[in-house]
């Protein structure tokens, strides 16, 4: 057992390959947002805002991989865990300054861009921040911190600024300024300030851990850090918690509701010929479509009662039975039915076409893009 100790404290011992003046003297390098840092920002706010608008994972990472937004929430980090009150401060100062290039930028790019926003799946996912957001940048920030802390780097760094996702958020909050929705500024810029605040956290407790040498500090300095961290880590961890809760609900209540739905399609003579399930805040609701024949009040007793047991209240099924009739014609029901569909491919081929037309569009310009690059 003293063997596998000892193999085990030699896997993980940092001693040999930590530079900590090194690091110190890097990420201090990487705080400040002036000169080129302020135009490749600005450049990576554009990339990310392109990609966020065109939904294009690709692009996103790119614009995540050139950003430097990273340095003051590091640089915060280590001013608390060595008691550097200067540094605390001038990191403070950068990172308002980052935040407000990002904004006004991302704003402008939404305001005067001439593309349409017609799938915002990306940009929605920035605006319900959750426990495992706080996970991300936790783990993300402490594999950060001990790759600037190493003597020789890798490419962890990058692997960390595409975790953390620290640019979407800002971009989102350009876009809800831009278009005048306000959750979209609230929920994206409580994501962006989760992400920062728990690598800053990150770093200050692997700062601790590694023993980076502190500043000269009063006992009063001493000990308003540790406070201040355990304040903000309850701010900013509970709300997330509670969105977290909500998400799991939401989720679970649409995977019963596709079951309940996908079991019981025919009803007597009746069919459920389409659904739609409803998630808005603390309100989830089943829309259900008839056709075929309309249900009786002990009918529709019965299908709630089995509703229950997917774990579906009976007031969160709403019956649509426009489509049914009381005196059921098989023919007449085969033929909406066929309408609907029929109208629902025409739209899916309308879509596909436009589609088709912007990706034309895109190719041309890649052609375009390439030939001049020969000349």
């Amino acid at each position: 057992m003293n063997r596998f100790t000892r193999y085990l404290r030699r896997i993980v011992y940092l001693e040999d390959d930590i530079d900590r003046a090194k690091a110190a003297a890097a990420i201090k390098k990487n705080i400040a947002f002036r000169g080129p840092n302020v135009i490749i920002l600005a450049c990576a706010i554009i990339i990310a805002s392109v990609g966020l608008n065109v939904n294009s994972i690709p692009v996103i990472i790119g614009a995540m991989l050139i950003s430097p937004v990273m340095g003051p929430t590091i640089g915060f980090g280590l001013g608390l865990g060595t008691n550097d009150t200067d540094l605390l401060k001038n990191s403070a100062k950068n990172f308002f300054v980052m935040v407000a290039i990002s904004i006004v930028v991302a704003s402008l790019y939404f305001l005067i861009s001439p593309l349409r926003l017609s799938n915002p799946t990306e940009l929605l996912a920035r605006t319900r921040p959750t426990i495992y957001d706080v996970l991300i940048a936790l783990f993300g920030g402490t594999a950060g911190m001990l790759e600037h802390a190493r003597k020789d780097r890798g490419n962890v760094l990058s692997g960390v600024a595409i975790a953390t996702a620290l640019m979407p958020p800002l971009c989102t909050v350009g876009y809800g300024i831009a278009t005048l929705k306000v959750n979209y500024i609230f929920g994206a810029f409580y994501l962006f300030l989760i992400n920062s605040f728990f690598i800053a956290i990150a770093t200050f407790a692997v700062a601790k851990f590694l023993g980076f040498e502190s500043a000269a500090a009063d006992e009063f300095h001493r000990r308003r850090n540790p406070r201040i961290v355990a304040s903000l880590l309850l701010v900013m961890t509970v709300p997330s918690i509670i969105s977290a809760v909500g998400t799991i609900r939401d989720n679970n209540f649409a995977i019963s509701a596709e079951r309940f739905v996908e079991n019981n399609k025919t009803i007597g003579s009746s069919y459920i010929f389409d659904h739609r399930v409803n998630l808005n805040g603390r309100t989830q609701t089943l829309d259900i479509y008839l056709a075929g024949e309309a249900l009786d009040y002990t009918t529709k007793q019965i299908l709630l009662k089995n509703a229950y047991s997917y774990g579906l209240h009976s007031d969160q099924i709403i019956f649509h039975e426009e489509a049914a009739v009381q005196n059921f014609n098989k023919n007449e029901v085969i033929r909406d039915l066929n309408e609907h569909y029929l109208q629902k491919i025409q739209d899916l081929n309308q879509k596909i076409t436009e589609l088709e037309v912007e990706l034309a569009k895109y190719k041309d310009a890649e052609k375009a893009a390439v030939k001049d690059t020969l000349r």
